[in-house]
């Protein structure tokens, strides 16, 4: 399938209100950066058992494991979850930067070393994540 059709259909998957706010987070990054390789992960193993949310991903790094191997990822990814939209920036080395640079002022959120959880975009500071995003596309 697609690329484009299948983060289509995820998107249009979500209830109306993560529907309408991950349509808009995901336009807000593919103008932000066009060009950008997308992906979508399913959330399958290669078994095809579920091991995680699906989710839709902007931009290409190399993940660094701890053994020396690399493997392409994205650098920014977007997912829903039970409770609202995660968004991952990948690839930082420093796991106290984005709760650091951007925790007092993104508002009701939660920060991780890669995640930032909200519960719907009028949650937080749009122009904040904006900025945490930008700065995943340009430090990855």
């Amino acid at each position: 399938m697609d690329i484009q059709k299948e983060i289509s259909d995820y998107i249009a998957s979500q209830p109306e209100a993560k529907r309408n706010d991950m349509q808009a987070l995901h336009q807000m990054i593919v103008t932000l950066n066009p060009d950008c390789k997308l992906w979508f992960l399913d959330g399958k193993n290669s078994e095809n058992k579920v091991v995680s949310n699906p989710n839709i991903g902007y931009g290409l790094l190399n993940l660094q494991y701890a053994g020396g191997k690399t493997k392409p990822f994205y650098q920014i990814g977007i997912s829903a979850n039970t409770s609202g939209i995660s968004v991952y920036i990948m690839g930082l080395s420093d796991k106290l930067f984005l709760s650091k640079t951007y925790g007092q002022s993104l508002g009701k959120a939660s920060i991780s070393g890669y995640c930032i959880k909200f519960k719907a975009l009028k949650d937080i500071q749009v122009d904040v994540l904006l900025a945490a995003i930008k700065h995943g596309f340009a430090t990855t």
